[in-house]
């Protein structure tokens, strides 16, 4: 494993080959070969198995999310059913997009083949980008999008004073159909990017320029992003708006990556790695003297506000790094020069950071030895990729001694979506879940009188039937302490009620 890891980092670019040549794309390409590189490993985490089972229900929306990554999922299942990196080539797509984007931002500050280079290696180097770029996520799409967005209003801020310097490089208002494109499709994805497009035209008003509002081309693009926004709106205006439900049980922490807002603030410190932060803080320093882009700094402080306030993850800030990093590339280029000495100094910062941010956010350490390592308790998601297989094969063997007519309800989506992947060999049934969609999917049958309930726990499924018989417990057999890793399993007889009318009580969103 260890010469395998080390023939990927021994390709990153060396201090020279930042100061020399356009790399930038030799960046982005050796980024993505190291995420292919290790995308069969481990497993399926618990939201691809998800957004498999959604893809098999195709809507305008879900509970938790609108339709986007579900149509992903189903495309790549839809080529080869059993390939994991081939679910997660699109990611490995999306995360290379923001890397590219890096480099280009740092060209519109007017950074140089050096500058755009060291932007890119930066990003490629953070620990959110290539965790995001590792698994199949609603995530690593909402950062693309946000890379893009910020690559094209930097266009719109070329010289918006039109004082006639630099002609060649005069804004030109169509982009803002581009920016109403991306994001049009960036809210088909994830919803929260309304909250940085909100805030960069907040920041706009409040700080300029403000001329790159004054064209009808800005309502159009406000129009364009509707329209392709409107099918979600409508399947959540319908189903009673489930996505404000879901966003208040993670403010309240019940997701597994939910924040405090004391590790809010200090996680922002770590997203990129801890080594990058005096980096975007000189950006983001560099931003804010500069009148033509303190848009940006502000845009930054708003959200910052907003997701403090409303009990947001700390990954939500995500997007707004990659422009910090770019800023903050351009001047230190300038002034390293072609110092070989101050490069190879700047080249070990990045690379350290690249290899602390594989170690902890791929799947680089054998799985034996995870228990041991921090890795689990950095990394939360590394956890959600491993077991699955074991705990379908132990439900599997306890359905088994029930009978062929028992159903299956699980707790959570997790679950659900893995017994649909691994069950097949078990002549398991498609399982039921009051969580999240699998809800709007429907209960079991009115017919199913005996049901093996999966991680619900025994005063929950009382509500529901008047025997509930211990099964034993889910174990992963690999000592890794999960989610799933000792929930119980329940035998529930003797229903209080038909499922028809029972399925109302199940409804849990979060």
């Amino acid at each position: 494993m260890y010469s395998r890891m080390h023939g990927a980092v021994s390709w990153w670019p060396t201090a020279r080959q930042l100061c020399h040549g356009d790399r930038m794309y030799w960046v982005a390409g050796i980024f993505a070969v190291v995420l292919v590189a290790f995308s069969n490993r481990y497993g399926y985490h618990r939201d691809e198995l998800y957004f498999l089972a959604a893809g098999r229900h195709p809507a305008w929306g879900y509970a938790d999310q609108p339709p986007f990554t579900p149509l992903v999922a189903r495309a790549m299942s839809a080529i080869d059913p059993e390939s994991l990196p081939l679910l997660r080539a699109p990611a490995v797509l999306a995360a290379t997009l923001v890397v590219v984007c890096a480099g280009l931002m740092a060209r519109e500050f007017g950074g140089g083949r050096a500058a755009q280079a060291l932007a890119a290696a930066a990003v490629a180097s953070a620990a959110l980008v290539q965790g995001a770029g590792h698994l199949l996520s609603t995530a690593v799409f909402d950062l693309a999008a946000w890379a893009l967005l910020g690559l094209l209003v930097l266009r719109l801020l070329r010289d918006p004073a039109g004082d006639g310097a630099a002609t060649d490089r005069r804004p030109d208002p169509r982009w803002w159909l581009a920016i109403g494109l991306v994001a049009g499709l960036g809210l088909l994805n994830k919803s929260l990017l309304i909250f940085p497009a909100a805030a960069l035209v907040i920041a706009l008003l409040m700080v300029g320029p403000r001329k790159v509002l004054a064209t009808r081309y800005f309502p159009a693009a406000v129009g364009l992003a509707t329209v392709l926004w409107l099918p979600y709106l409508w399947w959540q205006a319908h189903n009673g708006w489930p996505q404000w439900d879901v966003g208040r049980a993670i403010a309240g922490g019940s997701s597994g990556t939910s924040d405090s807002p004391i590790m809010f603030v200090l996680l922002q410190f770590g997203l990129m790695g801890p080594l990058l932060t005096p980096l975007w803080i000189y950006g983001l320093w560099r931003l804010w003297r500069e009148p033509r882009y303190r848009a940006f700094p502000v845009a930054y402080g708003l959200l910052f506000v907003v997701f403090l306030v409303t009990g947001g993850k700390a990954y939500y800030m995500g997007g707004m790094y990659p422009i910090l990093l770019a800023a903050g590339a351009v001047p230190l280029a300038a002034w390293l020069g072609r110092r070989r000495e101050r490069w190879a100094g700047v080249g070990a910062v990045v690379t350290v950071n690249a290899l602390g941010s594989a170690v902890l956010f791929l799947p680089v350490l054998p799985v034996p030895a995870l228990p041991e390592s921090p890795v689990l308790a950095v990394n939360y998601d590394a956890g959600e990729t491993i077991g699955w297989p074991e705990f379908v094969r132990r439900i599997g063997s306890v359905r088994a001694g029930l009978g062929p007519d028992v159903a299956v309800l699980t707790a959570n989506y997790g679950e659900a979506g893995a017994i649909e992947r691994f069950g097949a060999p078990y002549d398991l049934p498609t399982p039921h879940s009051g969580h999240n969609a699998y809800w709007w999917w429907g209960p079991p049958p009115d017919t199913a009188t005996e049901v093996l309930a999966v991680g619900i726990e025994r005063d929950q499924l009382a509500e529901l039937c008047a025997a509930v018989e211990p099964a034993g417990r889910l174990d992963n057999g690999l000592g890794i302490d999960n989610d799933e890793q000792g929930e119980p399993l329940f035998v529930c007889r003797e229903l209080r009620a038909p499922w028809s009318e029972l399925w109302p009580r199940a409804k849990h969103l979060g």
